[in-house]
């Protein structure tokens, strides 16, 4: 008889309701595509200040609950109220808990005993939710470190791993960069065993490792793309955990993620000035000249290059900034979209002083702007210390917009360079200096010159199908391995 198997997400994100990176865009479209082939997947989430003011942005239904979840920690005990909404199809259940979901930021400068409750609340609320929605998960699926105490708490925590709850987990790692670090004095007040703490447990360099105990407990662990996932097997991209998670490779898988092909989507896209796709390119060129007027440019025919992302390290900042004369030198326009590190944003504000009428710069992020960044621009560059995944190229070959990035992570899963391979859209550089950012995009505009070639690049990029399709199977089947049953025992939706 088919099933329908249903799934928990457990994240500190979820765009649009609450977004700081990738993580909120996946856990907003791979549930939604999930359900889209017959999965019942929902989402719990913190109902932060900047959650709730989005439901009523996008005016989707609110109700609260006649219900709370109740969590011991810290020796006393946290209450939550619990909201419902839906969006794009998806249950979303929100914990209302001002005490520990006040951060607008989310995620706290300093991780520390107590910056950490709102984590552990929400890992923990997640196994009490059933009790009080009579919606009983059979997979708890959790994100990166602020929800990895859940499958922690099923093996290690004095209360829930004597509940029998007979779930499987499975940790999505999105950047292993960041661990939820505590001393180990949080033990008790989180409610976990002493006993966890050791080299086979949650002890990393003398310090509780919340991310090390959800790969050593989870029943599954998923990276956001194929290459990431030995990648994080090495030293230089385990962060540390490298032996950890060489140790567990059995259970870890590489699944890509997807974008999600209704937002952006240059066919119907309502920020648009003029809608294009691959087979009609036209409006483009009328999405170029809106983007020119809204920075104030006249179009001098120079090639436009787009940035947009967090200006941190491992969005490899450093190399644009100490670049940016060259490309501006080779004929180029740049503009940069993104917020992060004041190093970064003050760097980046004296170079566009420097360089006004070829660098434009926006420190913040505005999505309409966004948009038609993508929409009018030539090249779009990433030239990522590492990469995960990426989303950003993956939205700039949507808008035929071509990527010019370092060779890592899921950049290199996703690009084909176009002057290594006739069906190549993109151009790829590998050691981490200014000068291969320099090289890769002195390709690009080579291509770019020759009219007819960068159509193709241009047409082939668009075509690619980097929608959720396939990843929401990949993620389906892997539920199904859990629970011991065949994919086509799957139900229609």
């Amino acid at each position: 008889m088919p099933i329908r198997p249903r799934v928990l997400h457990v994240a500190p994100e979820m765009a649009p309701l609450a977004k700081m990176g990738g993580l909120g865009d996946v856990v907003q479209a791979l549930p939604k595509a999930l359900r889209q082939i017959g999965l019942d997947c929902r989402v719990l989430l913190p109902a932060y200040p900047c959650v709730l003011g989005n439901i009523e942005k996008h005016q989707l239904p609110l109700r609260r609950l006649r219900v709370s979840v109740h969590v011991s920690l810290e020796w006393r005990v946290f209450s939550a109220r619990i909201l419902r909404t839906d969006l794009d199809g998806v249950p979303v259940y929100l914990l209302e808990q001002p005490e520990l979901f006040s951060n607008p930021s989310i995620y706290p400068m300093d991780l520390n005993e107590s910056s950490a409750l709102p984590f552990a609340f929400l890992s923990l609320a997640a196994l009490e939710l059933p009790s009080t929605t009579r919606w009983r998960p059979q997979i708890y699926h959790v994100h990166d470190w602020p929800a990895a105490m859940l499958p922690v708490a099923l093996r290690w925590h004095r209360h829930y791993r004597k509940m029998g709850l007979g779930v499987d987990t499975v940790l999505t790692l999105h950047n292993m960069a960041h661990h939820g670090i505590l001393p180990e004095a949080a033990l008790l007040g989180l409610g976990l065993d002493p006993a966890s703490f050791g080299m086979d447990g949650l002890e990393f360099y003398g310090q509780v490792n919340l991310l090390k105990g959800g790969i050593l407990t989870s029943d599954a662990i998923t990276t956001v793309s194929p290459r990431y996932s030995w990648e994080i097997q090495t030293k230089g991209g385990g962060m540390g955990l490298e032996g950890v998670l060489a140790s567990q490779k059995r259970k870890i898988r590489g699944i890509l993620n997807g974008i999600d092909t209704d937002i952006w989507n240059p066919g119907t896209d309502p920020v648009l000035p003029a809608q294009y796709g691959a087979e009609s390119p036209d409006g483009k060129a009328l999405c170029r000249a809106a983007l020119l007027r809204r920075l104030g440019w006249e179009d001098d025919g120079a090639p436009l290059l787009l940035w947009v992302g967090r200006l941190v390290e491992q969005k490899g900042v450093d190399l644009l900034l100490s670049s940016v004369d060259k490309l501006v030198g080779m004929g180029c326009r740049l503009l940069v979209i993104g917020s992060g590190h004041a190093l970064y944003e003050d760097g980046l504000r004296k170079a566009t002083e420097r360089l006004e009428g070829r660098l434009w710069s926006y420190i913040g992020y505005s999505e309409e702007m966004a948009h038609l960044a993508y929409a009018g621009s030539d090249l779009f560059l990433m030239p990522s210390l590492f990469e995960p995944c990426g989303l950003s190229q993956l939205i700039a070959l949507r808008y035929g917009t071509i990527p010019v990035a370092r060779a890592v992570g899921g950049l290199a899963d996703t690009i084909i360079d176009a002057d290594g391979s006739q069906k190549g859209y993109g151009f790829l550089f590998s050691e981490y200096t200014s000068e291969e950012l320099v090289q890769a995009v002195e390709r690009a505009l080579a291509a770019h010159a020759d009219g007819s070639r960068w159509e193709e690049i241009v047409r082939r990029g668009m075509s690619m199908d980097f929608s959720w399709s396939n990843s929401a199977m990949a993620y389906a089947n892997l539920y199904l391995e859990l629970l011991g049953v065949e994919a086509s025992d799957l139900k229609e939706h």
